[in-house]
């Protein structure tokens, strides 16, 4: 995936419209204490795409027949949706013990693991709040979602280092860890835009979909590209266990294979590297392309029966970008070379 800009670009309005949500960002970790508002910085400072705002804006203007700047309460929602996804990574980055995020070294390597818990608290504290101002549905369905979060990340961790984990198991961890904030990230939009039940729900279909095909290509994407492409070695989660789709068909299709001699505890670097290799080598990686490309096109047909307009164009760009980056580097994989 090209990691250096939103996918949803198509939009004149979207870089503005995310220059206000970083507005939004910042003044909503302005803590009493400078310290805390130091570590709840540091990730919104690193910057990123924020391709969860930005489904917020894009699913709003789904609404709209011409492009034109959010309305406050998008850019809001779209602040309280990326403050739960940065509140999520400082956990996680303990969980993983992490040495760095968005290549920059993580709150837990600058600060350590209590303040990085504090932080990541913090922010989902903030998300709460300004979720609150924008009504009851809005802040019920973030509270929903972290729990969901929650669930689908307590399903990865039930079976690291199980070689006999289950697609079901794989795609009921995604669904929650991935694709619920997607799909929250495009209702959000959905009801501080106003717009119609039918079409919220719509466009939430889009958001999970989309999620789901995003955490396959992410997870392709970890066998293909390299550090500098990724942050983070190639083959990093069979490394820590978590053996996502591509390594599950590759194990389905050769049980105790050399793969699985491979995958244990004590990876080392050649070992993972072997791994990924053997991989890529299979048919396991064309097979998970083809479910992420499944997946887009399911994202895209939840989008067919709205009129035409500024957002809809800007999701279904979003999708195609998502299906062709990842066959690109499938083709050309940095982490052969």
């Amino acid at each position: 995936m090209t990691r250096g800009r939103n996918p949803l670009d198509i939009l004149p309005s979207m870089a503005g419209d995310l220059g206000r949500v970083d507005t939004e960002l910042a003044a909503s970790v302005d803590s009493r204490i400078p310290f805390l508002t130091e570590i709840a910085s540091h990730l919104i400072t690193a910057g990123g795409k924020r391709i969860r705002p930005g489904f917020c804006i894009a699913a709003a203007a789904t609404g709209l027949a011409t492009d034109q700047p959010a309305k406050l309460d998008v850019i809001r929602g779209g602040a309280a949706v990326e403050l739960v996804h940065l509140g999520s990574l400082y956990h996680d980055d303990v969980m993983d013990a992490a040495p760095s995020r968005h290549f920059v070294a993580s709150v837990n390597e600058l600060w350590g693991n209590h303040r990085a818990i504090l932080a990541g608290d913090f922010l989902l504290a903030r998300s709460s709040e300004i979720a609150a101002s924008l009504g009851v549905e809005v802040a019920a369905l973030l509270g929903a979602t972290i729990s969901r979060l929650v669930e689908g990340q307590t399903l990865e961790m039930q079976h690291l280092h199980d070689l006999e984990r289950s697609e079901a198991a794989y795609w009921a961890s995604i669904d929650g860890k991935t694709a619920a904030l997607l799909a929250t990230s495009c209702r959000v939009g959905g009801i501080v835009a106003g717009l119609p039940r039918e079409h919220i729900e719509l466009v939430t279909a889009f958001g999970r979909a989309y999620g789901t095909a995003f955490q396959v290509v992410d997870d392709v994407l970890d066998l293909v590209s390299n550090d500098s492409d990724m942050g983070k070695p190639t083959g990093h989660d069979m490394s820590e266990g978590v053996y996502t789709l591509p390594v599950l068909r590759h194990l389905a299709a050769d049980p105790g294979g050399e793969l699985s001699s491979l995958l244990n505890a004590s990876m080392t670097d050649s070992d993972c590297a072997r791994a990924a290799a053997l991989v890529r080598g299979s048919g396991a990686l064309d097979d998970a392309i083809g479910e992420a490309r499944r997946l887009a096109g399911e994202a895209a047909v939840a989008l067919g029966d709205l009129p035409p307009s500024p957002g809809v164009t800007a999701l279904l760009a979003a999708s195609e970008h998502l299906v062709r980056s990842v066959e690109a580097a499938a083709a050309h994989p940095t982490a052969a070379r």
